[in-house]
């Protein structure tokens, strides 16, 4: 992990809820510290691990309800593909997101493109389809990745 997330990360995340009328609890707010100072992704099980202090163990369903709220108020995005979670990039408002995943290094960008949100809105809205969590994860190799491996 990297070091402590920028607290003025923190603070707009406990904005953000106050706004909301919802409340980032001080363990909700652990998992988005943890989130959020990491530079990868984390499954629910890293982040209870980085979350024990020797004082009690943590319950599984502790963590997946914090980030259950975190995915649900847009502060965190789950990545489904890779079974993990990240700190969202831009809470400051609802957006569709997109993710480049690299398979070689694990790198993870969060993308935020209105065309292929309205792309995708609209394909779905040809066929009768309801999207519930409007999210895209492009598996591939990032750059830096591209550029070790040399030309395909």
């Amino acid at each position: 992990m990297d070091d402590e997330p920028d607290e003025a990360v923190l603070e707009g995340a406990d904005s953000l809820c106050r706004r909301l009328g919802v409340r980032l609890t001080p363990q909700r707010r652990r998992v988005l510290a943890i989130l959020r100072a990491s530079d990868r992704p984390l499954g629910a099980y890293e982040i209870l691990e980085a979350m024990r202090d020797g004082a009690r163990a943590l319950a599984p369903p502790t963590v997946y309800r914090a980030l259950d709220f975190l995915v649900e108020q847009g502060l965190a995005h789950k990545l489904e593909s890779l079974h993990a979670f990240v700190g969202c990039t831009h809470p400051d408002h609802p957006h569709s997101s997109q993710f480049l995943i690299c398979a070689d290094c694990g790198l993870v960008t969060e993308l935020e493109n209105d065309a292929i949100a309205r792309s995708l809105k609209s394909a779905a809205s040809e066929s009768g389809f309801e999207p519930r969590r409007p999210v895209v994860e492009l598996i591939g190799t990032c750059a830096a990745c591209s550029v070790k491996e040399g030309p395909r």
